[in-house]
């Protein structure tokens, strides 16, 4: 089984397109409660949004906006989700903390697989560390797997205080949305190209659902 970070998103219509635009305001907000939002996974059938916490994970209904189960999740004195990934058919998924410590969740049932070992989807120790989520980064320091996407020639891209800026190929900044949600200052938000949609995560627990046009 192959482990995927984020699932395969049709966006080819966009690849060779040099001025795709974002909608200005969000025509979708998703909201999973007051948690900050650390990282985003939809699932391969495209009907679930995983959302990495910084306590623990909720798994939701794209359709409805619904919590279908929350995930608890708390390694290593820590209670944040960094990384949230499904596996190939979407019956499982997987929470990563700070230092690499992984939790596997059954999708149907909302409970917590204590076998780890068969599941080879998952990402081994040193594909964890190489991916950036290592002890030496403190929950202060919040580290974000998804601070940039690729749409058109624009690189998109998060920054401090939760806002979004859009590069074009001379690296010049050519828009900012800033996200009034965000008031703290440390804020990444987690970004996430899914099929029309960009989405980006707040620090109040929304998922913000902008249009690619």
């Amino acid at each position: 089984m192959i482990f995927r970070t984020v699932p395969f998103v049709p966006i080819l219509l966009y690849a060779s397109c040099t001025f795709a635009q974002v909608s200005e305001t969000p025509s979708r907000t998703i909201r999973t409660g007051k948690a900050e939002v650390m990282a985003l996974c939809v699932a391969p059938k495209g009907d679930r949004l995983l959302v990495g916490l910084n306590d623990g994970a909720a798994l939701v209904d794209i359709a409805t906006g619904k919590k279908v189960y929350p995930f608890t999740f708390a390694e290593d004195g820590g209670a944040a989700a960094y990384h949230v990934g499904f596996n190939e058919n979407g019956e499982f998924a997987v929470l990563i903390g700070h230092s690499g410590k992984r939790t596997v969740w059954n999708t149907a049932t909302g409970k917590q697989d204590k076998i780890i070992n068969p599941h080879r989807w998952i990402p081994d120790a040193r594909t964890v560390k190489a991916m950036g989520l290592d002890m030496s980064n403190s929950t202060f320091d919040r580290f974000y797997q998804q601070k940039q996407v690729r749409l058109g020639d624009l690189l998109v891209r998060a920054v401090k205080n939760g806002a979004v800026e859009f590069v074009d190929t001379a690296g010049k900044v050519t828009r900012t949305i800033s996200m009034p949600e965000n008031t703290d200052q440390h804020h990444l938000a987690p970004l996430l190209l899914w099929e029309n949609y960009l989405l980006v995560g707040t620090d109040n627990g929304n998922v913000l659902f902008y249009d690619v046009l």
